[in-house]
C-alpha cells in the first residue's frame, strides 16, 4: 500500500522528469493514496459526514428511496452508493427501506480496501465495484452520492498577465507549490472570463461531469434516479474552492499529499447540465435543510427524543447540525437526476 511519503517521492520524480503536473493530477493522486490508506471519518479521523452525525440522515435517504420506488411501480430496483464511506448511510437507509417493505440488492462503488472492509462489516451481502461501468443493467438504479463529487479531480485555471494558464503543481526548495502552466488555456475558460483580472481562478471537474452524464444515460435507459448531496454552489463563475482537511482543521492543499483530504465545491449547475445532456430530468438543487425537512427529519428527531430521553441533547444537537443555516443546512445542497419515465421525487417541490 502506498504511503504519503511514497507518493511524495513519486510526485517529485514525475515533476523532475516532466515538469509541473496539473492540479487535477495532483488531487487525483493525493486522494487516491489518502482513501486507500485511511479511515478518515469520525471524531478520530479528519472530518465527519452527515451519516456519521446521526442515523436520521440515512433514514431520510431510505425514506426518499422507498417512496420513489413505490411510486415508480418498478418490481426490482438496485440500491447503488458512490463512495459509501464506512457504509453507515447505506446501513441506515437499507434498514429504513426494509421497514417500508423494500429489499434492494446493494451495490457499492468503492476502491479503498480499508473502507471496503468497514463496509463489509455493516452490509456483508453488498456487491462491490471499482467503477460505474460494472453496475447492473437488468433493473432500475437508485444511486446515492453523498459527498462524492467534491473529492473527484478538479482542473484549475489561473489568469496571468500573459493570459489564462492551467494551474499546475511544481516542486522546489519550499516543497510542492502551485505554478501557472506553460500553454495558453483560453479555450478551457468561459469567454466572459477572458478579461478577468490577473490572479483569478476558474475551476471545473471534467471527471465529475463525465460520471454524472454517464449515470444520467444509464438511468434514462433502464429507469431510476441519482440523488447527489454535497457542499457546493450554483451558477459558479470564478474562485478557488480547493481545500484540504486534516484532523478536523484546514490544512495546506500543497503540503503532505496523501495525508490530507482534498475537496472542492460542487458546481450543481454544471452537474445538472451534464445530467440533462444525458437525458435525465433534473430536480433541485435545494438546500440540505429543505430536503431533510421535507422528508420528515423534525418528526424523526422528536420521536427519537421521546424514545431515548437520556440522549435528548445529543439528538437535538445532531438535528441542528444537519439543518441549521449556520451549520450544514445551507452550504450543503441536494439535487436529483431522474429517468424521464419516473415520477417526481420527494424533497424538491420548491427551489431555495
Amino acid at each position: 500500500m502506498q504511503t504519503p511519503a511514497d507518493l511524495a517521492e513519486a510526485l517529485i520524480r514525475r515533476i523532475e522528469e516532466r515538469g509541473p503536473i496539473p492540479v487535477a493530477d495532483y488531487m487525483e493522486a493525493a486522494n487516491g493514496c489518502y482513501y486507500a490508506s485511511h479511515d478518515p471519518f469520525g471524531v478520530k479521523g479528519d472530518f465527519i459526514t452527515s451519516p456519521e452525525i446521526s442515523q436520521m440522515f440515512g433514514e431520510m435517504i431510505g425514506i426518499w428511496c422507498a417512496d420513489l420506488w413505490t411510486r415508480s411501480r418498478a418490481r426490482t430496483v438496485h440500491y447503488v452508493e458512490l463512495g459509501p464511506g464506512r457504509g453507515t448511510l447505506a446501513a441506515d437507509a437499507i434498514r429504513t427501506m426494509a421497514a417500508l417493505g423494500h429489499h434492494p440488492q446493494v451495490h457499492f462503488v468503492e476502491t479503498s480496501p480499508v473502507l471496503r472492509k468497514l463496509q463489509k462489516e455493516r452490509l456483508p451481502d453488498a456487491i462491490w465495484h471499482d467503477g460505474i461501468e460494472t453496475l447492473p443493467t437488468d433493473a432500475p438504479l437508485i444511486i446515492v452520492a453523498n459527498e462524492f463529487f467534491d473529492a473527484l479531480p478538479y482542473r484549475q485555471y489561473i489568469k496571468t498577465y500573459s493570459g489564462w494558464r492551467e494551474r499546475a503543481v511544481g516542486y522546489g526548495d519550499e516543497g510542492f507549490a502551485p505554478v501557472p502552466g506553460p500553454s495558453p488555456a483560453e479555450d478551457r475558460v468561459p469567454e466572459h472570463l477572458h478579461d478577468a483580472v490577473a490572479g483569478s481562478i476558474y475551476e471545473t471537474s471534467p471527471a465529475g461531469l463525465a460520471i454524472g452524464n454517464a449515470l444520467a444515460r444509464r438511468i434514462t435507459r433502464q429507469g431510476g434516479a441519482l440523488l447527489a448531496i454535497d457542499y457546493g454552489h450554483e451558477n459558479y463563475d470564478a474562485g478557488d474552492t480547493l481545500q484540504a482537511l486534516n484532523a478536523h482543521a484546514y490544512a495546506d492543499v500543497f503540503s503532505n499529499p496523501g495525508a490530507n483530504d482534498l475537496t472542492a465545491h460542487v458546481d450543481f449547475t454544471a452537474l445538472g447540465q451534464a445530467g440533462h445532456l444525458g437525458g435525465a430530468r433534473i430536480e433541485g438543487p435545494v438546500s440540505q435543510s429543505y430536503f431533510l425537512g421535507t422528508m420528515g427529519i423534525a418528526a424523526r428527531a422528536a420521536a427519537l427524543g421521546r424514545h431515548h430521553p437520556d440522549r435528548g441533547d445529543e439528538i437535538g444537537a445532531a438535528y441542528h447540525r444537519l439543518t441549521d443555516e449556520e451549520e450544514m443546512g445551507t452550504l450543503f445542497r441536494a439535487m436529483a437526476m431522474l429517468s424521464p419515465k419516473w415520477p417526481k421525487a420527494a424533497g424538491f417541490e420548491v427551489t431555495v
